[in-house]
């Protein structure tokens, strides 16, 4: 059971990363700007995001 719940958190962590990544990478510069991340900081902004998650 313990794997299962390891399995079930290691794959939501996957899908936040991954929603995270592909939403801000959709935005432009200027919208990006606003929000004090710039495009080689999204992948460490995207994988903060999954660990918090």
């Amino acid at each position: 059971m313990l794997l299962w719940g390891f399995l079930a958190r290691q794959f939501r962590r996957w899908q936040v990363y991954n929603r995270t990544v592909a939403e801000l990478s959709s935005l432009d510069d200027r919208s990006l700007a606003d929000i004090n991340v710039s495009r080689s900081e999204i992948r460490a902004v995207a994988r903060h995001a999954s660990v918090a998650a």
